[in-house]
């Protein structure tokens, strides 16, 4: 048995996959600890579970798009975020002593206590602004990350620069998506993609499924947890846009979002996930990392409309797949969202494409896959605990 350390962000494009990959590792016997904010964690992971709590702190809304969304959201998230928990991860590997910690890229607490601490961790990119390097072409961005690196580790009452690019563990990067998406030019060493990492969710909300038709397609509407408040003007377009369509629309948003919906569309602010992605034929979304990955492997295409960060990113590469069309967030008129709705419904060169992305996954699984990565992290590092110093 060896012990797992999770270091986490209250954010759901965050946890979602961790908890899977928890999930996957006690299901084989280990134990798993949780760093994070308990109100908001322990629902997830259920009572019985450890978790050291941070506290729940809060962070503003992002509205920020382009260049200035990724300085806001270093300034203000990432960069307090890690003073605001280094605490709680230094008492945590201190009581829980684990053999792993795992950290996600954007909790650079966990990188810094486990560097300071020599523990073996791993990486978990939720995202692909921090695993691809899409601003290598913006060496000045760049740089300007690597700094605010450097800043929190300063805070930790370390000397000089960061030694190693925080994001990244010498050790082992996870990252949830496939390699005929991001291709592997600009990965980082020892990175393993292992796709979506999915389970069963213990707080899956109610869902009205009598009101699906069996007899007619169905796209679903999903613009993210953190979007809702800047999408409710897409929420009207798109709305407007599958009117006139023979398909039944479920749209995961606030009901004052959509001004009188027709009679086929479902809409609810809180929306089972997972198995509704049994259900669709489409998917209309953000190209957040998490529902992109989660509708291809149920080779579902997409519409994606991005907002910001490493949207733009997800979006081009689906495309890049030939797995579904990008549309303009903030211009796209209904016509336009009609017509590409249309297309990867009628056009099977997009389900195609979804299809080859959806095989390229493992076959067990993502969260079995990152679990067998980090379980061969805790086997290195105790065999080599166990060999002889040759030096002695």
């Amino acid at each position: 048995m060896s012990r797992f350390l999770f270091v986490v962000l209250p954010l759901a494009g965050h946890v979602n996959a961790p908890l899977a990959v928890a999930a996957a590792l006690v299901e084989r016997g280990h134990e798993v600890a949780w760093v994070g904010p308990e109100s908001y964690l322990r629902p997830l992971v259920g009572p019985e579970v450890t978790v050291y709590p941070t506290g729940l702190r809060y962070y503003p809304a992002q509205a920020d798009r382009g260049l200035v969304a990724i300085q806001t959201l270093w300034s203000k998230f990432v960069m307090p975020f890690a003073q605001f928990i280094r605490a709680a991860v230094e008492k945590a590997v201190e009581a829980f002593q684990p053999d792993v910690v795992a950290v996600d890229q954007h909790a650079v607490a966990g990188a810094v206590v486990a560097t300071r601490h020599d523990l073996l961790w791993a990486s978990l990119a939720p995202q692909c602004m921090e695993l691809t390097r899409p601003l290598r072409t913006l060496p000045t961005v760049e740089r300007w990350i690597r700094a605010q690196l450097d800043t929190i580790w300063a805070r930790a009452g370390q000397t000089g620069p960061a030694p190693l690019d925080l994001r990244f563990s010498p050790h082992l990067v996870l990252g949830f998506t496939s390699p005929l998406l991001t291709g592997r030019d600009d990965l980082p060493p020892r990175c393993e993609l292992v796709g979506p990492a999915t389970h069963r969710r213990l707080n899956t909300p109610a869902f009205a499924w009598e009101r699906l038709a069996p007899d007619r397609r169905t796209v679903l509407v999903s613009m993210g947890t953190m979007s809702v408040d800047v999408a409710r003007g897409f929420f009207g377009r798109i709305a407007e846009a599958t009117a006139g369509l023979d398909v039944q629309v479920v749209l995961n948003c606030p009901p004052e979002a959509v001004d009188k919906p027709d009679g086929r569309t479902i809409v609810a602010d809180r929306i089972p996930m997972l198995e509704l992605l049994t259900r669709v034929d489409a998917v209309v979304g953000h190209a957040g990392l998490n529902t992109t990955v989660e509708a291809l492997a149920h080779a579902r295409p997409l519409v994606l409309a991005p907002i910001r960060n490493d949207q733009p990113v997800i979006a081009n590469q689906v495309v890049a797949a030939g797995a579904g069309i990008r549309v303009r967030f903030a211009r796209a008129t209904p016509a336009q969202l009609r017509a590409a709705v249309t297309a990867v419904l009628d056009e099977p060169a997009y389900a195609e494409g979804a299809a080859r992305i959806r095989d390229s996954f493992p076959p067990e699984g993502g969260a079995v896959a990152a679990a067998n990565h980090l379980i061969a992290l805790a086997h290195r590092g105790k065999e080599s605990a166990l060999r002889p110093d040759p030096a002695r």
